[in-house]
């Protein structure tokens, strides 16, 4: 289900969190197109915290500290390596109005970015939305082989640290089930919103301020 907001309707943080409690999201149907929908999916796609699942080959790519993870260094070119175009991925959702409110979120703490690093070049990564025990998973993107992965695995260990209940991931893709990403019925997904949006959670639960190794992640991350 969608329905459209104009390009010159306002849409400030407040309103954006206030539809993220509702169950709600917004897309663009194009990076040029200006005007916002906001989308509620008959089927949600989740990743149950208790049951991720990591494949042997890309733990072992974890465990061996190929890449540095860091978390909130550089939101503005997470969010712009997620609108480029990617092999197999040529249009993108994300216009400037996306772009702005975002980082607008990101400047209240309500929005953080996870960052992989080949040394100093940003080489992938994700950004999603918190709120009180909900993390809504935005877009990912990578340039490099495996690097959304590891940086999926880095948010996976800091939410169960922290006290998350609630990966929402809108929608479930190939690349997000093999995680253990599945769809649930939009009634079922708002018993697990209102729950977890009573308590508060806590991002940094793990350090922000210096990079998890492979192996604290993996901690963490699996049972």
């Amino acid at each position: 289900m969608a329905s459209r907001e104009g390009a010159h309707v306002e849409i400030t943080p407040e309103v954006l969190l206030k539809a993220y409690a509702c169950g709600i999201f917004p897309m663009a149907e194009s990076a040029d197109d200006n005007a916002l929908y906001w989308i509620e999916p008959e089927q949600r796609g989740v990743i149950p915290l208790d049951r991720f699942h990591i494949p042997a080959r890309l733990a072992r790519t974890v465990r061996a500290d190929r890449y540095t993870v860091a978390v909130n260094r550089n939101f503005a070119a997470v969010i712009e390596g997620c609108a480029a175009p990617q092999p197999g991925r040529g249009r993108t959702w994300i216009n400037s109005r996306i772009r702005n409110l975002y980082r607008k979120l990101h400047e209240r703490g309500h929005c953080h970015s996870i960052e992989v690093y080949d040394g100093d070049t940003l080489v992938g990564g994700l950004y999603g939305v918190t709120l009180a025990r909900a993390f809504f998973g935005e877009s990912m993107f990578h340039v490099s082989r495996d690097a959304s992965k590891v940086a999926l695995v880095h948010l996976i260990a800091r939410l169960r640290a922290g006290g998350f209940t609630l990966l929402d991931t809108q929608f479930v893709t190939d690349h997000l089930k093999i995680f253990g990403a599945r769809e649930i019925p939009r009634r079922d997904y708002h018993k697990l919103l209102e729950a977890a949006l009573i308590g508060e959670a806590n991002f940094a639960a793990l350090p922000l301020d210096r990079p998890l190794t492979g192996a604290e992640a993996l901690r963490y991350a699996v049972t």
